[in-house]
């Protein structure tokens, strides 16, 4: 397969930290949310495997905010989400996804509450802000609705504690998971949440200010050389095995919450008023017809670029492959799927077709591992 490079402009924003990553060997992008995301780092499988013992620090500028802000901020963001958010703190990260009037995901960011009237949703890769702007117009909120400039970078893998340590004392090791807090660099505060996209713990910094944020960044790897530290990305294997799940490639606006396993943050209650929820509840009522799903591929080397169907031994259409790669773990190809009733249990078996060859599937749960 031929490779291409990425023509930029205005449309496709590189991030503060693009120059250093260049530098520092990135081998792939992706696009996200309008801007370059690292996808590679020479080979996925060793990239993996260090991130599950060291540390790494990944550019994730691309996860933009959306920050809502004013006296019915809390309003729209209940509005926005099916996960009932009138016990939230000041403080906390919370899971939520956007659902829109047919009960269908429109992102499924993760929510921070700065303030009762202030708000940032960290977004994955879809235009959230239109979605929270032609909301808050239609209800006449008042609030103010903008993209803040706020640019990522994660700190992750197993050593990320003992490293942020160095630089922020004992006190950065007592956040708990999904909470944030300040703490300061070079006289300046950085607000740093214990979160990010991978199962070996870390933290996410939301810089504010580039100058200071680009200086942390570069005293991480003075400070981490101890810790075998490298720059890194959302690892595909990874967050495979581990069950993260990607808007836009494992689920889309065509699928609903009980469908992607994400019912823990689905409150149907009678105080809890979101958009979508009388189709959530009959959606509820009348059950699903299709869940995501793990899967095992009896192969050790797959090129996805697009969903692949998924059949019976009568050749009838069971489900379809969204995302797959080759585990060192298992040793074979492993992916999310959705698929049918009846055939959305683990231990259904299935057949795919790729580059001309027939592949067997066998169907598992969430998460791998």
């Amino acid at each position: 397969m031929k490779n291409y490079s990425i023509a930029r402009s205005r449309r496709l924003r590189s991030t503060p930290y693009t120059s250093r990553i260049e530098n520092q060997g990135v081998t792939a992008y992706t696009v996200y949310n309008h801007m370059l995301l690292p996808a590679a780092f020479g080979s996925l499988e060793e990239s993996c495997d260090h991130l599950k013992k060291d540390v790494q620090v990944w550019d994730v500028a691309a996860e933009r905010q959306v920050e809502i802000f004013g006296k019915d901020a809390a309003k729209l963001i209940q509005l926005m989400t099916c996960r009932d958010l009138s016990k939230s703190k000041v403080g906390r990260c919370y899971y939520c996804p956007i659902i829109d009037e047919n009960g269908n995901l429109v992102n499924d960011p993760v929510i921070l509450k700065l303030a009762e009237d202030r708000w940032w949703v960290s977004i994955a890769d879809s235009d959230v802000i239109f979605f929270a702007k032609g909301l808050a117009s239609g209800n006449k909120f008042d609030v103010k609705i903008y993209e803040p400039n706020v640019d990522i970078f994660a700190v992750q893998g197993p050593k990320s504690f003992d490293l942020m340590e160095k630089i922020f004392g004992k006190k950065i090791k007592d956040l708990k998971f999904f909470g944030f807090d300040y703490f300061e660099f070079n006289e300046t505060k950085h607000l740093i949440a214990r979160s990010g996209w991978s199962k070996q713990g870390g933290f996410e910094v939301y810089v504010e200010n580039t100058k200071s944020g680009l200086e942390l960044y570069d005293r991480l790897f003075e400070l981490g050389k101890e810790f075998n530290i490298k720059p890194g990305c959302p690892n595909l294997i990874e967050r495979i095995e581990s069950g993260l799940l990607s808007y836009g490639n494992d689920f889309d606006n065509n699928d609903n919450p009980f469908e992607c396993g994400f019912e823990k943050y689905v409150n149907l209650d009678a105080n809890v008023n979101f958009l979508g929820k009388d189709k959530l509840i009959k959606i509820e009522k009348e059950g699903i017809k299709r869940k995501l799903m793990g899967v095992f591929i009896e192969t050790n080397k797959i090129n996805l670029t697009k969903s692949v169907n998924i059949k019976d031994d009568n050749n009838n259409f069971i489900g379809e492959l969204r995302s797959a790669c080759y585990s060192p773990h298992f040793k074979k190809v492993i992916g999310i799927a959705m698929i049918n009733q009846p055939y959305c249990k683990a231990s259904e078996s299935g057949i795919i077709e790729i580059d001309g060859n027939s592949l067997s599937v066998k169907v598992c749960d969430l998460p791998f591992i």
